[in-house]
């Protein structure tokens, strides 16, 4: 009887990228793949581990296959599999706890009883596709910074980078299967390339893929960064990609706060916000439009009112697009959880409500300036249904990381690709745009 299985992946791109690789894995020796836990023999859940609501998420999954599924095997890996086994080794249902640093021997326990003998199981995490539309590409894992808030040094370890060929040749797989666009991922992105003979960093990475892909797919496919620490925005940063044709018009940075006194407490004064703002002023000679994402932490232990002051302000003076922000939360094994001198609940959610409000504000600004250009090339992530009850539009995401909402729907073999649209309008915080033909 064929085996069947179901993947459950919480967290980042990298766990994202993982479980896809275990997905191939798995399909190339034999294995079944389904939708439906409630059919799999084998359940595996890829954790995430970053903070305290990751572990109440993650105990919540679980207790829900089991309901959904008693008889399976459930296979808890990930970062809160090598952080928190302690923690969750109460966890009704776990069949087997396989820590972070142990996960590529899934690759081969449960494909090699299914595998003929011609099979080839691999022994490192890679993929040739993807399960959506865009598809992703780590090309480093671990790191070594230690900041106070973090557990994904002891979850991950230190950090590891994949040589440029090895890069160049998965992102040319990707772009064969179809993918037309490739997030280029890591743990800590600031960490490439050290590790490597002869060294490296992101930035000559970026330079070779670019020049590799570009002949042939140049507007054809695009690259897309995923998060950035503000120590790499620096001047070689720019002319990398000035000198790019693939990479999309979109920047997201981990500032996480705007004082420097709150940034050496984090454990992060190896950058200034003004190193950010003069890299984004900068950039605007090579990309006249782009989106600008961050993350922020508000209510870190020891934050003023002065120091969120400066955090507001910096925002404000930024042209951003969206903002990802966290209200501090103590992560246990981390140096902040120790920390004193905490910020009320109810001061860090109106900190958090401050800082969202500015950046929506800002989001609707460029919605709007966006929806006055004659065109948006769009990754198209779901084609829809013109026959459905109700009908349903494609959808996707465009160069500079906006929603767009198609009003029709499309064909399905174009699913993956780029799609030439011309915006029409805006609603709900996502651009509506029409397909150009011809």
């Amino acid at each position: 009887m064929t085996q069947r299985f179901h993947i459950v992946t919480m967290g980042c791109k990298v766990n994202q990228y993982e479980s896809q690789a275990l997905r191939e894995a798995w399909r190339a020796a034999g294995l079944e793949e389904t939708d439906d836990p409630a059919t799999a023999h084998m359940l595996l859940v890829n954790s995430c581990a970053v903070t305290a609501r990751a572990i109440r998420d993650l105990r919540q999954r679980v207790s829900r296959l089991v309901r959904e599924n008693p008889k399976a095997r459930i296979v808890l890996t990930g970062c809160a599999a090598e952080a928190c086994r302690d923690e969750l080794s109460d966890l009704a249902g776990v069949s087997e706890i396989v820590p972070q640093k142990q996960k590529t021997a899934l690759l081969t326990r449960y494909a090699a009883a299914a595998a003929s003998p011609n099979t080839t199981v691999p022994t490192e995490f890679h993929v040739t596709g993807a399960e959506r539309a865009r598809g992703n590409l780590v090309v480093q894992d671990g790191c070594s910074h230690n900041c106070a808030y973090c557990i994904v040094p002891r979850a991950r370890g230190g950090p590891v980078s994949r040589p440029a060929d090895a890069v160049i040749a998965e992102a040319r797989r990707l772009l064969g299967s179809g993918v037309r666009e490739i997030m280029l991922s890591g743990v800590n992105l600031r960490q490439y390339g050290p590790d490597l003979d002869p060294p490296s960093d992101f930035w000559s990475l970026l330079a070779a893929l670019d020049a590799a892909l570009a002949p042939e797919w140049t507007g054809r496919a695009r690259l897309r960064l995923s998060s950035l620490d503000p120590s790499l925005l620096t001047d070689a940063g720019l002319e990398t990609i000035a000198g790019c044709s693939l990479v999309c018009p979109h920047l997201h940075v981990s500032l996480q706060s705007a004082s420097p006194g709150v940034l050496s407490a984090m454990r992060r004064s190896h950058y200034t916000p003004e190193q950010i703002q003069h890299f984004v002023e900068e950039l605007s000679a090579t990309w006249p439009r782009f989106g600008l994402g961050v993350d922020v932490i508000v209510g870190f232990p020891g934050e003023t009112e002065t120091d969120f002051a400066r955090s507001e302000e910096f925002c404000r003076a930024l042209p951003l697009t969206y903002a990802h922000v966290f209200p501090f939360s103590p992560r246990k094994g981390t140096v902040a959880a120790g920390m004193r001198d905490d910020v009320p609940p109810q001061e860090k959610k109106r900190r958090a409500a401050v800082l969202r409000g500015i950046a929506a504000e800002k989001k609707r600004t460029f919605l709007h300036a966006e929806a006055e250009l004659d065109a948006v090339t769009v990754a198209l992530e779901s084609a829809g249904d013109a026959a459905s009850t109700p009908a349903t539009t494609a959808r996707g995401t465009s160069e500079t990381y906006l929603g767009c909402v198609f009003d029709q729907a499309l064909e399905p073999a174009l699913v993956g690709r780029l799609v030439p649209a011309r915006p029409t309008g805006v609603r709900n915080e996502t651009l509506i745009v029409s397909r150009i033909t011809g």
